[in-house]
């Protein structure tokens, strides 16, 4: 796996690079540049932190953006490169991920992506400042035990193991959360008892919530 980035601060002129090891820095945020079966030059590199600056038109409180490019030799040509961009906030997560015939291609798709959450976050959190409440749509406390609709995969093996932060949330904003991430599933802490909690999509389309007891 190759890794390739640089560092540079946002002027009146626009972006000034300066090299380093492992990471770009512009004024505001972290933009972590890597590639896992992909060469990440010079020029991606400079196109990857010049598109991604738009990300901050959307939120002042972005730490970090990490962006991974990967060449996929097993997919047909038109959708052999992908990238996948998590963009780190205070207290959020934003994930898009997108597969093209080239990696500025795929770039400009995740950041489609990534934008429209993006946007979706900064709509929320302006009506929670008005002080509407945003409830989870359909989110009620799960039935007694694995969620009815899950299928029975038992026996399958573990083909992988990822370890994460769990933070103490409320369901609407754990709701908030997965919707960002794009998953079907989000692991957190309750804030209000401090109980382990998973919320999940129900095959309806609805949420539920498994929490741990005692």
């Amino acid at each position: 796996m190759s890794r390739h980035a640089g560092r540079a601060r946002t002027t009146a002129d626009g972006p000034s690079a300066e090299v380093r090891r492992g990471r770009i820095l512009t004024a505001q945020m972290d933009v972590v540049v890597s590639g896992k079966h992909a060469e990440v030059g010079a020029g991606l590199r400079a196109h990857t932190l010049e598109k991604v600056q738009r990300i901050e038109r959307f939120a002042t409180d972005v730490r970090r953006v990490d962006v991974e490019y990967r060449v996929l030799a097993a997919r047909r040509a038109d959708d052999s490169h992908t990238c996948e961009i998590l963009v780190h906030l205070s207290r959020h997560l934003v994930k898009g991920q997108a597969s093209a015939p080239d990696h500025p291609v795929a770039l400009d798709l995740a950041l489609e992506k990534v934008e429209a959450q993006m946007r979706r976050l900064h709509e929320r959190r302006v009506r929670r400042r008005n002080g509407a409440k945003v409830r989870a749509d359909g989110a009620r406390p799960a039935p007694p035990g694995a969620p009815d609709e899950a299928e029975d995969h038992a026996g399958g093996p573990v083909v992988r193991t990822k370890r994460i932060e769990v933070k103490p949330m409320d369901v609407e904003e754990a709701a908030l959360q997965m919707e960002l991430l794009g998953h079907d599933f989000f692991l957190f802490t309750v804030a209000e008892t401090g109980r382990a909690a998973v919320l999940y999509r129900r095959r309806d389309g609805d949420l539920g919530i498994i929490e741990a007891a005692g």
